[in-house]
């Protein structure tokens, strides 16, 4: 059996699964300090559906930490951005477009250094190993513990990368690094930002698993931790604690696995409504469509996979504004739902407080709302219905009909039918989703790579190409016999030399458990 935990702005939901089937759920508020609210699911489902401890095999979390983290600028660490690349690549310096209370909130470290590469893996510059020796006295100095090394073309040859960081290791031991090649993709400036991003969390990372691991042996767990990563799939605690970058947008991502699963839809679009806000994205053969833009987070612009996700300030706290029109959200009241919200006993009227007066769901108190204005409620649920199935509408790439899945505590606000939607389908256990999606997450490995086809074939370039994704989704636990390549992407690069391609292979598998 597995447990799967969803960590929300408003609620943390956990399930109890044998394999795909659901065998309890429960929904419980998010608490300030995260791990109480854990807490809190785990004691709650262990009495609704009672389970051995000895009998889970794994438990999943999916958490919005790190993406709050960023967006929010805070528990951010000093972090040095070391740029190999000199003579070239000057013009625009690490940090150049970052928002200024995020550069602030990283610090102003930036470094420009020799070396780097050509496309092809030749040189353009040798490694200066005393401008490191320099930057170690100055980190030394100021006391900054973290450091985000980019080399020019380095998802190529990844050579002066790790040369940089065995060298500012050794003279300053105890400094964590994280390195280009091992975050992002092609393009030096996103894959740069990304690698900053993943540094500055690497102590927070560190402080969060353990809370986690923590909560789960305070529940009587012993089971492997994983966290759920922005592709669908899973890595254990100490990747996270590496790349704590990957699990931005796994809320989400894990919202439209289970709608997927919950639904029996492969293709469809998933609109996931939580507390505060509504996701909506779309499952192409069972897995969440990616982005193939630049993703801005925090106003960072990054390359690293995420899921093709729009999201609406739309949720069950969102409050309403009553004037001349009536609008609900963006503001929401989060995770003080069931205090603040008028069915609750509190003062603020809330999109909830619309959908129960409506008789749309039944929570908290009826009656505290049995007097609202009729047209009122009607306006503001219109309203929700019309932003959200706009967004959802956007989201397709053609005219064919797509089935729209509504899953999220938040989906009750949406009646049965949807403007440009034939079909709505509301699965069962739509409210815990999430949950679900993060229990049955496969472990997933990607390359993504310019390569030249001189002295081979193509085949051969793609071969090689899938055999490094299917062993990168090995060596982060999928068993072996049940790898298999999800997606091939290659795109022909007609401006540089020797027949050159740019490929992008991902390999997702089983996760695989004990011996």
């Amino acid at each position: 059996m597995h447990i799967g935990i969803d960590v929300g702005g408003t609620n943390t939901d956990a399930v109890l699964m044998d394999g795909e089937t659901v065998l309890g759920s429960v929904k419980r508020a998010t608490t300030e300090d995260v791990t109480g609210g854990i807490v809190d699911a785990l004691r709650a489902l262990g009495e609704t559906s009672p389970f051995r401890p000895a009998d889970i095999a794994a438990v999943m979390i999916g958490t919005t930490h790190f993406t709050n983290a960023v967006v929010e600028g805070r528990d951010l660490a000093p972090t040095a951005a070391i740029r190999l690349g000199l003579p070239a690549a000057s013009g625009l310096p690490p940090l150049t477009d970052w928002p200024d209370r995020l550069r602030t909130a990283v610090g102003d470290h930036v470094y420009l250094c020799h070396g780097g590469h050509e496309f092809d893996g030749r040189e353009i510059s040798k490694l200066d190993r005393d401008e490191l020796a320099r930057i170690a006295d100055d980190l030394g100095r100021i006391g900054v513990r973290t450091a985000a090394i980019s080399s020019i073309f380095s998802p190529v040859n990844d050579e002066m990368e790790r040369e940089a960081a065995e060298t500012l290791t050794e003279l300053l031991p105890g400094l964590r690094v994280s390195l280009s090649h091992e975050i992002g993709r092609i393009g030096l400036l996103e894959r740069e930002n990304a690698t900053i991003i993943n540094a500055s969390l690497l102590e927070v990372a560190s402080r969060i698993t353990r809370g986690f691991t923590k909560a789960l042996k305070g529940a009587g767990l012993d089971a492997p931790l994983y966290l759920s990563q922005n592709d669908g799939t899973l890595v254990d605690a100490d990747f996270v604690q590496r790349y704590p970058v990957v699990t931005f947008a796994a809320g989400p991502t894990n919202s439209m696995r289970g709608a997927a699963l919950l639904s029996g839809q492969a293709d469809c679009v998933v609109i996931d409504i939580g507390g505060t806000t509504t996701d909506v994205g779309v499952i192409a053969g069972g897995f969440p469509r990616p982005a193939t833009t630049e993703v801005d987070v925090g106003g960072v612009r990054t390359n690293f996979r995420m899921p093709d996700v729009v999201s609406i300030g739309i949720g069950g706290g969102s409050l309403v504004d009553v004037g001349e029109e009536v609008e609900v959200g963006p503001r929401s009241v989060g995770f003080r739902l069931t205090s603040k919200a008028r069915v609750f006993g509190g003062d603020t009227l809330t999109a909830t407080d619309l959908a129960v007066a409506a008789g749309m769901t039944k929570l908290g108190d009826p009656a505290r709302v049995a007097r609202l204005d009729r047209d009122l409620v009607r306006r503001g649920l219109d309203r929700i219905a019309t932003r959200i199935a706009a967004t959802a509408d956007m989201m397709r790439t053609s005219p064919e009909p797509l089935p729209a899945v509504l899953v999220g505590g938040g989906s009750v606000l949406l009646p049965d039918r949807l403007p440009g939607f034939d079909k709505v389908i509301r699965p069962g256990h739509f409210a815990v989703a999430n949950a679900i999606g993060a229990a049955i997450a496969q472990v997933g490995g990607e390359i993504d790579r310019i390569v030249t086809l001189e002295g081979r074939s193509r085949a051969e370039a793609l071969e090689e190409a899938r055999a490094g994704a299917a062993e990168k989704a090995v060596l982060a636990g999928a068993d072996p016999g049940t790898v298999r390549v999800l997606e091939v992407d290659e795109l022909p690069i007609a401006y540089l030399p020797g027949n050159s391609i740019r490929v992008r292979v991902k390999a997702v598998g089983d996760l695989k458990l004990g011996d």
